[in-house]
Protein backbone atom coordinates (compact mmCIF):
# COMPACT_ATOMS: atom_id res chain seq x y z
CA UNK A 1 0.00 0.00 0.00
CA UNK A 2 1.04 3.60 -0.69
CA UNK A 3 0.13 4.57 2.77
CA UNK A 4 3.08 3.12 5.57
CA UNK A 5 0.73 1.09 8.08
CA UNK A 6 1.84 -0.44 11.44
CA UNK A 7 -0.32 -2.91 13.23
CA UNK A 8 0.45 -3.58 17.00
CA UNK A 9 -1.23 -6.43 18.46
CA UNK A 10 -0.52 -6.85 22.20
CA UNK A 11 -2.60 -9.95 23.79
CA UNK A 12 -3.78 -12.03 26.77
CA UNK A 13 -2.68 -14.95 26.33
CA UNK A 14 -5.71 -17.13 25.03
CA UNK A 15 -7.32 -14.34 23.55
CA UNK A 16 -6.48 -15.15 19.81
CA UNK A 17 -4.46 -12.30 19.24
CA UNK A 18 -1.71 -14.09 17.43
CA UNK A 19 -4.03 -15.42 15.34
CA UNK A 20 -5.88 -12.20 14.33
CA UNK A 21 -2.53 -10.37 14.18
CA UNK A 22 -1.99 -13.28 10.79
CA UNK A 23 -5.08 -12.55 9.69
CA UNK A 24 -4.49 -9.33 9.72
CA UNK A 25 -1.30 -9.36 8.06
CA UNK A 26 -2.65 -11.37 5.29
CA UNK A 27 -5.52 -9.14 5.03
CA UNK A 28 -3.79 -6.04 4.19
CA UNK A 29 -0.75 -7.92 2.46
CA UNK A 30 2.21 -6.86 5.40
CA UNK A 31 5.26 -8.26 6.83
CA UNK A 32 4.40 -10.16 10.01
CA UNK A 33 6.71 -10.29 13.00
CA UNK A 34 6.72 -11.94 15.98
CA UNK A 35 9.70 -14.61 16.99
CA UNK A 36 11.06 -13.91 13.38
CA UNK A 37 12.26 -10.74 14.52
CA UNK A 38 15.12 -13.20 16.10
CA UNK A 39 15.56 -14.68 13.09
CA UNK A 40 15.94 -12.03 10.98
CA UNK A 41 18.37 -10.29 13.52
CA UNK A 42 20.41 -13.30 13.87
CA UNK A 43 20.66 -13.33 10.04
CA UNK A 44 22.18 -9.77 10.26
CA UNK A 45 24.91 -10.60 13.19
CA UNK A 46 25.62 -13.67 11.93
CA UNK A 47 24.78 -15.68 15.34
CA UNK A 48 22.48 -18.59 15.72
CA UNK A 49 18.86 -17.84 16.13
CA UNK A 50 18.28 -20.95 18.60
CA UNK A 51 19.61 -18.78 21.57
CA UNK A 52 18.25 -15.60 20.91
CA UNK A 53 14.73 -17.08 21.11
CA UNK A 54 15.40 -18.85 24.58
CA UNK A 55 14.92 -14.99 25.86
CA UNK A 56 11.87 -14.17 23.33
CA UNK A 57 9.59 -11.71 25.67
CA UNK A 58 11.54 -13.21 28.58
CA UNK A 59 11.09 -10.68 31.88
CA UNK A 60 14.33 -9.22 33.18
CA UNK A 61 14.95 -10.15 36.52
CA UNK A 62 17.00 -7.13 38.94
CA UNK A 63 18.46 -9.03 40.98
CA UNK A 64 20.27 -11.07 38.67
CA UNK A 65 21.83 -8.16 36.37
CA UNK A 66 23.15 -5.16 36.62
CA UNK A 67 23.80 -1.61 34.36
CA UNK A 68 27.07 0.35 33.98
CA UNK A 69 27.51 3.16 32.09
CA UNK A 70 24.47 2.47 30.07
CA UNK A 71 25.24 -1.30 29.30
CA UNK A 72 23.20 -4.20 30.75
CA UNK A 73 24.66 -7.72 31.15
CA UNK A 74 21.18 -9.18 31.21
CA UNK A 75 20.80 -11.35 28.04
CA UNK A 76 16.72 -10.50 28.27
CA UNK A 77 17.68 -7.03 28.30
CA UNK A 78 19.82 -6.92 25.54
CA UNK A 79 17.34 -9.18 23.69
CA UNK A 80 14.54 -6.66 23.91
CA UNK A 81 16.85 -3.70 23.15
CA UNK A 82 18.24 -5.68 19.56
CA UNK A 83 14.37 -6.26 18.91
CA UNK A 84 13.13 -2.35 19.77
CA UNK A 85 15.57 -1.56 17.81
CA UNK A 86 14.74 -3.69 14.80
CA UNK A 87 11.04 -2.01 14.67
CA UNK A 88 12.07 1.15 15.16
CA UNK A 89 14.14 0.22 12.11
CA UNK A 90 11.49 -1.01 9.79
CA UNK A 91 9.00 2.11 10.94
CA UNK A 92 11.91 4.83 10.27
CA UNK A 93 12.60 2.83 6.62
CA UNK A 94 8.52 3.50 6.20
CA UNK A 95 7.75 -0.46 6.40
CA UNK A 96 4.50 -1.46 6.84
CA UNK A 97 4.00 -4.34 9.07
CA UNK A 98 2.11 -6.33 11.53
CA UNK A 99 4.03 -6.58 14.88
CA UNK A 100 2.72 -9.41 18.34
CA UNK A 101 3.69 -7.82 21.53
CA UNK A 102 7.25 -6.44 22.17
CA UNK A 103 6.04 -3.31 23.88
CA UNK A 104 5.61 -2.12 20.13
CA UNK A 105 2.61 0.00 21.14
CA UNK A 106 5.29 1.79 23.06
CA UNK A 107 8.05 1.47 21.01
CA UNK A 108 6.61 2.85 17.58
CA UNK A 109 4.42 5.35 20.05
CA UNK A 110 5.61 8.29 17.49
CA UNK A 111 5.20 7.37 14.60
CA UNK A 112 2.34 8.55 12.49
CA UNK A 113 1.14 4.87 10.79
CA UNK A 114 0.69 2.89 14.06
CA UNK A 115 -2.76 1.77 15.14
CA UNK A 116 -2.37 -0.77 18.47
CA UNK A 117 -4.54 -2.91 19.63
CA UNK A 118 -5.11 -5.23 22.50
CA UNK A 119 -7.03 -8.13 22.28
CA UNK A 120 -8.23 -9.46 25.76
CA UNK A 121 -11.22 -12.73 27.01
CA UNK A 122 -13.10 -13.63 28.92
CA UNK A 123 -11.30 -16.50 31.32
CA UNK A 124 -14.10 -19.11 30.66
CA UNK A 125 -13.23 -18.56 26.81
CA UNK A 126 -10.03 -18.21 27.10
CA UNK A 127 -9.69 -21.65 29.39
CA UNK A 128 -11.67 -23.62 27.01
CA UNK A 129 -9.34 -22.20 23.21
CA UNK A 130 -6.33 -23.68 25.51
CA UNK A 131 -8.13 -27.07 26.55
CA UNK A 132 -8.82 -27.16 22.98
CA UNK A 133 -5.66 -26.56 21.09
CA UNK A 134 -3.50 -27.53 23.86
CA UNK A 135 -5.37 -30.85 24.62
CA UNK A 136 -5.21 -29.98 28.82
CA UNK A 137 -7.57 -30.08 31.72
CA UNK A 138 -9.57 -26.67 32.61
CA UNK A 139 -7.26 -26.50 35.41
CA UNK A 140 -3.82 -26.66 33.02
CA UNK A 141 -5.30 -24.38 30.73
CA UNK A 142 -5.85 -22.06 33.97
CA UNK A 143 -2.76 -22.32 35.06
CA UNK A 144 -1.21 -22.05 31.64
CA UNK A 145 -2.88 -18.42 30.86
CA UNK A 146 -1.99 -16.89 34.43
CA UNK A 147 1.84 -18.35 33.87
CA UNK A 148 2.60 -16.66 30.44
CA UNK A 149 0.18 -13.43 31.53
CA UNK A 150 2.51 -12.70 34.11
CA UNK A 151 5.63 -13.41 31.83
CA UNK A 152 4.03 -10.80 29.40
CA UNK A 153 2.76 -8.26 32.19
CA UNK A 154 6.33 -8.24 33.56
CA UNK A 155 7.92 -8.08 30.19
CA UNK A 156 5.46 -5.45 29.56
CA UNK A 157 5.77 -2.95 32.32
CA UNK A 158 9.54 -2.96 32.38
CA UNK A 159 10.14 -1.40 29.47
CA UNK A 160 7.06 0.35 28.94
CA UNK A 161 5.31 3.47 30.90
CA UNK A 162 1.72 2.31 30.24
CA UNK A 163 0.87 -0.49 32.00
CA UNK A 164 0.26 -4.36 30.13
CA UNK A 165 -3.43 -4.13 29.01
CA UNK A 166 -4.62 -0.76 30.33
CA UNK A 167 -6.98 0.38 27.44
CA UNK A 168 -5.19 4.02 27.87
CA UNK A 169 -2.21 2.96 26.13
CA UNK A 170 -3.83 1.36 22.99
CA UNK A 171 -5.86 3.12 20.42
CA UNK A 172 -8.49 0.29 20.66
CA UNK A 173 -9.31 -2.99 23.25
CA UNK A 174 -11.06 -5.68 22.43
CA UNK A 175 -12.88 -8.99 23.59
CA UNK A 176 -12.88 -12.04 21.35
CA UNK A 177 -15.39 -13.48 24.21
CA UNK A 178 -18.23 -11.31 22.73
CA UNK A 179 -17.74 -11.56 19.05
CA UNK A 180 -15.64 -14.85 18.58
CA UNK A 181 -12.40 -14.96 17.12
CA UNK A 182 -13.13 -14.50 13.72
CA UNK A 183 -15.93 -12.11 13.79
CA UNK A 184 -13.45 -9.78 16.04
CA UNK A 185 -10.89 -10.31 12.77
CA UNK A 186 -13.96 -8.85 10.81
CA UNK A 187 -14.41 -5.89 13.17
CA UNK A 188 -10.56 -5.01 13.39
CA UNK A 189 -9.94 -4.97 9.83
CA UNK A 190 -12.95 -2.29 9.11
CA UNK A 191 -11.95 -0.49 11.76
CA UNK A 192 -7.90 -0.65 10.30
CA UNK A 193 -9.54 0.93 6.88
CA UNK A 194 -12.14 3.72 8.78
CA UNK A 195 -8.48 4.67 10.48
CA UNK A 196 -6.70 4.37 6.40
CA UNK A 197 -9.82 6.27 4.76
CA UNK A 198 -9.89 8.88 7.77
CA UNK A 199 -5.89 9.78 7.46
CA UNK A 200 -6.16 9.68 3.86
CA UNK A 201 -9.05 12.26 4.21
CA UNK A 202 -7.26 14.38 6.90
CA UNK A 203 -4.12 14.17 4.01
CA UNK A 204 -6.24 15.39 1.34
CA UNK A 205 -7.56 17.94 3.33
CA UNK A 206 -3.86 19.37 4.52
Amino acid sequence: MDQQLIISIGREYGSGGHEIAEALAKRFNLEFYDKNILEKIAEEQQVCSTHLKRYDEAPKFPWLSRTVRGYSNSVEENIAELQFEYLRRKAREKESFVVVGRCAEEVLKDCPALISIFVIGRLETKCERIMRIQNVSAESAKMIISRNDRKRKMYHNYYCQNKWGDSRGYDLSISTSTAGVERTKDILEQYIRAIIDCRQRSMLNV
